[in-house]
């Protein structure tokens, strides 16, 4: 009985801080909460929500990055490391907005984790600088560690995407 009230009074905190994001986003709306599916490296799916990580931008699935001399897909490594560090952990998303896509933008934590910064700073992922600067910190850590695909040379995520439509 204890954990769970543990994960709601975190669940609770985490909805708080979220209401307080300094980016300007309208108020939080629904809570979704369970095992994530990673879609790529910045959108997920709870319970047949389709769920895109506020603030971030990872590269795309096909996306192709360069390290060490050699093109690599960052893409799919975007989206592995997702995958790996989520596990089957629980994930409770706080949902911000809803994108043209239709998609939930959310903030999204696996306990007190908020796995849009820990995407960041692995260097897995861009703070998404247009809709939040919520994760510039993170970025500027990644890149100066070279973690990520800042070993290499890579297309930022939405300029690539502008180049395949």
């Amino acid at each position: 009985m204890a954990p769970a009230i543990v994960r709601w009074c975190l669940a609770a905190l985490f909805a708080a801080f979220l209401a307080a994001d300094a980016s300007g986003a309208s108020a939080p709306g629904l809570v979704i909460s369970g095992r994530a599916a990673v879609i790529d490296g910045d959108t997920i799916e709870i319970h047949g929500h389709r769920i895109r990580l506020y603030g971030i931008a990872a590269p795309q699935s096909r996306q192709m990055c360069e390290a060490d001399g050699k093109s690599y897909g960052c893409g799919l490594r975007a989206a592995l490391a997702l995958a790996t560090h989520l596990a089957q952990r629980l994930i409770t998303c706080q949902q911000i907005d809803i994108d043209a896509a239709g998609r939930i933008l959310a903030l999204c934590s696996a306990g007190p984790e908020d796995l849009c910064a820990w995407m960041v700073s692995q260097g897995w992922a861009l703070a998404y600088r247009k809709y939040s600067t919520r994760y510039v910190s993170q970025e500027d850590a990644a890149r100066a560690a070279r973690r990520g695909i800042w070993r290499g040379t890579f297309t930022a995520p939405w300029d690539w995407h502008k180049g395949t439509s």
